[in-house]
């Protein structure tokens, strides 16, 4: 048998690849297996190939109805979904190479397979893999293990996913069919975006959400925004509206000689359309790959339990990424991979702050949060009497966003009262989540709401209206 490796990763995606190649970096002997494409979900069929699907949405819902009021015109825009897929695919390609380039550089072995954990690292012997690939079997030795298998479209019972009508995001976003009506169950931000995309390329959408607001996540003045623009643009939003079924319909009288499917809601109402997307969250990939056999404790929603440095309850098997738990993000799967690999080295290393992990949904307006909502700060306040102010400014009183057409949404910021802090920032808007880094920045900094309001900005800009709601909240504004 050949000598043991120093990391073995098992899983390619945002938190796998990065795991991978900072063990390389740090002169560990590495390998990554993965029995798909490199770059897991978030490269293939996830974050960067549905931005590129987004910004032809975008596109095409200006050509389409925001052009005139620019003094342009193009006569007839058309399009062409087939090259819009196609184009977002060859997208994950390049991103899939971009990995494979990564690896080559920095000396990280590649295998292609399936991984099964038999034994666990020891004080005294390396742990065992075995990894299952079309060449067969071969079992590599490894005196730390990372799993980084990340999660996968939760779906319930009722459901009946088959991958032509009833879809996940795996299956729609590759798809080159657009469907005539789709219903899109859950407004995360999956659902949003994939609610957007549909939307502005024609098809019929109707957006359904359990919970009594779209986006329940965000702070609660985002979901009215977000809501208020899908019913501008014509989405048909269903909230309150829990799902119960889903089944596709073969072509009979009560849906028009139509093939689709039928949605049935917790109150009784059915819902018919050409497709459906179930978008309610994700599980984690935890079976089949040894970790119950070997004891490794599983917490409720079956995500592996770890510790600060992503250390499981058995030595040498650490757990990174969305297989983890949440929130399931890339950035956050990026910093994992850092911090677990560098205290394997035995460097020193900041804990994740997940306290200050930003979010965003990349539908337009853009939707972009760090720290606590108004709703979470008025909850705790009553227990430990968090006293705050509220910034807001509007994206219509900014003379950037209203030069570009993009007047809709707006900038919040919570800040306490006592110290000056920033305790949660949300934006809905242009470009919003390009804007968040200024606030995750300030608060990991413990910038005062005082000394933010004195960093300027430069001007025209977008980032102008976080000094201003800032100023609002301290009552310095000269704006609005």
């Amino acid at each position: 048998m050949a000598e043991p490796v120093d990391v073995l990763v098992i899983g390619s995606g945002p938190g796998g690849y990065v795991a991978a190649i900072r063990a390389s970096q740090h002169g560990l002997s590495t390998i990554c297996v993965e029995k798909e494409r490199l770059g897991g979900v978030c490269l293939n069929w996830g974050c960067i190939p549905s931005k590129a699907l987004l910004r032809a949405a975008e596109h095409y819902w200006f050509l389409k109805h925001e052009l005139e009021m620019f003094g342009l015109a193009a006569d007839n825009p058309r399009h062409d979904y087939g090259k819009v897929i196609a184009r977002s695919r060859k997208i994950a390609d390049q991103s899939e190479r971009g990995v494979q380039f990564l690896f080559k550089k920095f000396g990280v072995q590649q295998l292609k397979g399936s991984a099964r954990i038999t034994v666990a690292p020891t004080a005294s012997a390396p742990g065992q893999v075995v990894v299952t690939g079309s060449s067969g079997e071969q079992t590599i030795l490894a005196r730390h293990i990372v799993v980084a298998t990340g999660a996968r479209a939760k779906v319930f019972p009722g459901m009946q996913i088959d991958g032509e009508r009833v879809l996940t995001y795996r299956e729609a976003i590759a798809s080159p069919v657009q469907p005539e009506h789709v219903i899109v169950l859950g407004s995360g931000a999956i659902g949003c975006e994939f609610a957007y995309f549909y939307q502005c390329f024609g098809s019929a959408v109707t957006l359904v959400e359990g919970a009594d607001r779209l986006t329940p996540l965000e702070d609660s003045e985002v979901s009215v925004q977000i809501e208020k623009s899908f019913r501008k643009m014509g989405m048909d939003v269903r909230t309150n509206a829990l799902c119960t079924s889903v089944v596709r319909e073969l072509p009979n009288t009560e849906n028009g000689g139509k093939e689709g499917v039928l949605v049935t809601l917790k109150d009784g109402t059915l819902l018919r359309g050409s497709h459906c997307l179930v978008a309610l969250g994700v599980v984690p990939n935890v079976e089949d790959i040894g970790l119950e056999a070997l004891g490794v404790t599983l917490q409720k929603a079956k995500w592996i339990a770890h510790d600060s440095s992503f250390r499981t309850n058995l030595r040498g098997i650490y757990a990174i990424g969305d297989v983890s738990g949440p929130p399931a993000l890339a950035h956050t799967a990026y910093m994992e991979a850092h911090v677990c690999v560098d205290r394997i080295k035995g460097l020193h290393s900041a804990d994740v702050d997940y306290a200050n992990m930003p979010a965003a949904t990349y539908c337009n307006p853009q939707i972009a949060s760090v720290g606590l909502t108004e709703d979470k700060l008025k909850a705790d306040g009553k227990k430990v009497g968090v006293d705050y102010v509220v910034g807001k400014f509007p994206y219509s009183a900014n003379g950037k966003a209203r030069g570009v057409g993009a007047s809709e949404g707006f900038v919040k910021v919570l800040i306490g009262k006592k110290y000056g802090e920033i305790l949660g920032a949300h934006i809905i808007g242009h470009e919003a989540s390009e804007m968040l880094a200024n606030f995750v920045m300030a608060r990991g900094a413990e910038v005062t709401a005082e000394h933010f309001l004195h960093t300027v900005h430069a001007h025209p800009t977008l980032g102008e209206m976080m000094v201003e709601a800032v100023a609002v909240a301290l009552g310095k504004s000269t704006h609005i």
